[in-house]
Order: structure tokens, then sequence, then C-alpha cells
């Protein structure tokens, strides 16, 4: 640990910026590494034999910035890892940060970390990271809950859950540490190299201190001719390399500490998962190869990892290992269990003790199933048009478990992907189907109302909503889920409106297959509306 006693006004940080084919993003990137002021001394780009102009930019903006230096390398690396290692061995500065060319650091991020690690002596200090989906510019928060400002984690086995948090660049690092537990990245085409170096670093047991500043934007460009290394998911080989770096962290963490070991192997059930599961698709011969490749390496995980995984990862994984092939109901699971918020969709299988199993195909338990409180009950809320600007919903019980929380009424809610407060609709009675399946309800689909409301919050163009339906009951529990669009839900409409002269309304269904909406109000919004799905449209030709 430094026993550097400099404010954030003293030069400190080394930030390590890099860069491969990024000529036009990485001025960008360095420009916010030289904006965070004196507190950073050095700026050290590391261009990974670019083949494009990027060498060039670096070297126009190090002659007008003398902080800037910046490191060519000859041959190209393949990865992440080697660029940053060559970046830390030319750091002089007691502090490192990272930071990728297509990212930028906003203003003051460098000084929060510095002025916490300094106060806690802290080897690692952390703040929050945002990701940024261009070309909306709707925020998502990296791991939001994970951490609390201003707390000091004394040893991360103190806090195993820490392991979900794999990225390296929102923390900033004490280089003598690094150096004294020689933590590097892996070397050459090693994808997913953040893994294995925050395992590194969390296995040597460093204090660690979390400001509440954001400290680090993550740019997402996912219609991008040429997506980044973490979002090229169309092959096998992807998935391969995120198994392979989780099984390297997950052996680095359980030699050091078997809760960490732990908690890595639970994460990768409950997130990695998961994710990937949700992101299938459905050509025949990828998802034959990830099912043998995932189902493979879950034999591995021992039962306790299994057990100690929430219900829904827990489900997963099992159904998974009692299958060879993917079974025909495969996209219960993709938009399923794998969706966020979990949903258990019907038909609803019994054992032959009457206890809940995943099908009568794969009579694979669905254990701990009575032991769940009402609200994390994984609901399935079924929608279809009703007509007269309303929508017909359909709740479906859970073999009776929903039904003992008293389900009265439930309550539409829209979420803008820009962020912000969810539009609240008022709760409408349930009242039980004339089947006998479940409840259902007539709940009023205001979409002028809801564009009117988005335009009042800013919303200008496309506007974008996710839907929520809360299902309050008698216990005092509001289970909260998607819903999942049946029928003709999904058709687009041209709608007249007093306000805006036309809506055009598009309902469409997630990758994870629940309902969300785009609203272009008036002759603008359509215009943006239509220029978005031919930037799509390019996108997928250029892949």
């Amino acid at each position: 640990m430094s026993s550097s006693n400099s404010s954030s006004d003293t030069p400190s940080v080394s930030v390590v910026v890099i860069a491969y084919n990024d000529a036009g993003l990485v001025g960008e990137a360095v420009s916010s590494a030289l904006a965070q002021g004196p507190v950073v001394a050095e700026v050290i780009a590391v261009d990974d034999a670019s083949s494009d102009g990027t060498a060039r930019v670096l070297e126009e903006l190090s002659a007008a910035h003398p902080r800037l230096k910046v490191i060519h390398r000859t041959q190209n690396s393949g990865g992440c890892g080697t660029p940053r290692n060559d970046g830390i061995a030319a750091a002089t500065s007691p502090y490192v940060l990272f930071l990728d060319s297509d990212d930028v650091l906003p203003p003051g991020a460098a000084d929060a970390l510095v002025r916490a690690a300094e106060e806690h002596r802290a080897p690692v200090t952390v703040g929050a990271c945002v990701r940024r989906e261009l070309p909306e510019g709707r925020d998502v928060p990296w791991m939001p809950g994970l951490y609390t400002p201003g707390e000091v984690v004394e040893r991360p086995a103190d806090r195993p859950e820490l392991v979900r948090d794999t990225l390296c660049v929102n923390k900033l690092y004490d280089r003598s540490f690094l150096e004294e537990h020689k933590i590097r990245f892996p070397d050459g085409r090693f994808v997913y190299e953040d893994f294995v170096f925050t395992s590194r670093v969390l296995a040597a047991a460093p204090r660690i201190a979390v400001v509440g500043d954001l400290v680090y934007v993550w740019h997402v460009r996912r219609r991008a001719a040429q997506v980044s290394i973490s979002l090229d998911r169309k092959d096998i080989g992807n998935w391969s390399s995120r198994v392979e770096a989780h099984r390297t962290a997950s052996r680095t963490l359980a030699d050091a500490s078997p809760e960490l070991g732990h908690a890595c192997q639970v994460k990768f059930l409950d997130y990695d998962l998961r994710m990937y599961l949700r992101e299938l698709g459905k050509d025949p011969g990828y998802r034959a190869a990830w099912w043998t490749l995932t189902r493979d390496y879950l034999a591995g995980f021992a039962a306790a990892d299994l057990d100690a995984a929430p219900a829904r990862a827990r489900w997963t994984a099992r159904v998974l290992l009692a299958s060879k092939t993917p079974p025909a109901d495969v996209e219960r699971l993709m938009t399923g269990l794998a969706a966020e918020p979990a949903r258990l969709l019907p038909p609803y299988a019994c054992g032959p003790a009457g206890e809940p199993v995943w099908s009568e195909e794969l009579p694979v338990p669905l254990d701990g199933l009575a032991d769940l409180p009402a609200a994390d009950l994984p609901l399935t809320v079924d929608a279809k048009p009703a007509g007269g600007g309303a929508v017909r919903l359909r709740v479906r019980d859970l073999y009776g478990r929903l039904a003992q929380a008293r389900p009265r009424t439930v309550r539409l809610s829209f979420l803008p992907r820009a962020g912000g407060d969810p539009v609240l609709v008022r709760p409408v009675e349930l009242r039980p189907a004339a089947d006998g399946d479940g409840w259902t309800a007539e709940v009023p689909f205001r979409l002028a109302a809801l564009a009117a409301e988005g335009r009042r919050r800013g919303l200008r163009g496309l506007q974008a909503w996710d839907v929520r339906a809360g299902v309050d009951c008698a216990d005092g529990s509001s289970p909260v889920t998607s819903l999942r669009p049946l029928d003709g839900l999904l058709r687009r409409r041209a709608l007249p409106s007093s306000r805006y002269g036309v809506l055009l309304a598009q309902p469409y269904r997630t990758a994870s297959g629940a309902l969300a909406l785009r609203l272009a109000p008036g002759a603008g919004g359509a215009l943006t509306f239509v220029r978005n799905r031919l930037d799509r449209a390019r996108a997928r030709r250029s892949r």
C-alpha cells in the first residue's frame, strides 16, 4: 500500500487507455481522462497495433498535451489484457485507473476515487458505473445496490457477493498493491480478461473503499458495424471464452477463500447462465453446441452451489442437467425463467405425489416453490387486446401459491427505457377466470395519455417503454412481473390524436419475451421511428 499522503490536488493517478482501430472515439476517451484535472499525473494510451488512424490521433493529442504518453505496440495482442499490462508497466503514479477507448470518465471521477483511497488507506476504491445505450443515451446502472456509498470493506470474504462486479474499469488501484501481489491481466486473446484480473484482486484480500460518485460511463453500441468483444455473441466461441474465464476466476477465488469461490459459482448460475440463455436464439446448431458445452460445465458444480442459487437459476440449471439436448419447451426457459423478472410459464405439471415439476417429459422438481414469499413468485401475466383502448390480462396461478396470497387488484406501470420513474395506472379489480385458471381483468391502455406524459417528462421523438404488471394481494404482498403478449397485441397502429395529429404505436416483444412499447407522437416522432428501423436494418446487414 502506498504511503503517500497526497491530496487529490497532487498528481497521483496514471490513467491507462487501451485502443485498437478506434480513431473516431479514442480522442473523446483520452480527453475525458485529461479533463480530470491535476490529480491525473499521466494518461498512458496503448495503441494495440491499429491499422486505422488511431496512432495518428494519439500522436496529435500527445503533441498538444504533455501528460499524454503513447505506447505503440508493433503486433496486435488479440485482446485487452496485454495492452493494459503494458500500461501498468509504464505507469509511474501511485494509483492506476483503466479506461477503454470507446468509453469516458465523468468529471471528478479520479478526484473522488483518490480522496477515498487516501482517507481509508484502501488499495482498491470503487465507484458507480453506468452502461450508456447509444444512440438513445439511456443509462443503465451497473450492479445497482451491490455497494453502499461510504462503506469500507475490510476483506472481500466479508462481502462475497462482490464477485458479481467483474469490471476492472470502475475502480482505482494502488500500484504498489498490484506489484506486491503480481496482479496482471491474462495476456493475448483472452476474452473476459476482467473476470480473471478482478478475481486476482479479490483473492489478494484488499481493503475496498466505496464512493457514491459516478466514476465510469460504459458506452454500449449494439448497432455498431463492429461490436465490442463482450457483445459479439453470435457464435459459440464467445460463450466458450466466458465459461473458461469464469472457470479460471472461480478457481482463483476458491483457492483464496471458500466463501468467494462459492459466491462466484452462484453468480454464474444466476447471472451469466440466464443472460446467455435469454439470447440463445433459434439457430439449431448454435443451440445444440451451447447446450452441450453448458451442460458439461454445470456437471462439475458442487451440489451446495446449485442448492444456494435462487430458485429461478437452480431450476434452470437442473433442467439443463436433466436433458442431453435442448428440450422441446426450451422457449419456456429462454423467455421464462431466464427473463428479468423471471416468469414460470404454463403448463404447470405435477409429479407422482402432486409436487410441482418442470414438465411431464422432464419431471425436474421445482423445489422451494412452496417456501417462496408471494412477492418473489415468478408470475406469468398474459395480455391480449380487449378493444376500446384496453387490454385483457390473465394472471396465472402457480400451483395455488398465488391463491394463498389472495390477489385483489392488478395495476399496470410503464417504465421509460431512457430512465426515470414509472408511469402508474390505477389498479383494476381482478376476478376469477371463467375457466378457473387464474384471474382476469380489463385494464385501460391509454397510449395517447402515456405519450403526453412522456412529452411532459422531456422525452422527444421516439419514446420506448417497458410494461409491468403488479398484483396487489390481501396479505400485503405485491409481486411484479412483465407481460407476455398474446394474439394480436403486437400489431402496429396509427392512432388519430387531437394533440399530435397522429400517434404511431408499436407494441413489441423483447428478447426475453416481454411486452414493450414504442410510441411516436406526431410527424417528428414517426420520422424518428422510421429512421431507427432503417438503422437497425443496416446494422443487421453489416454484421
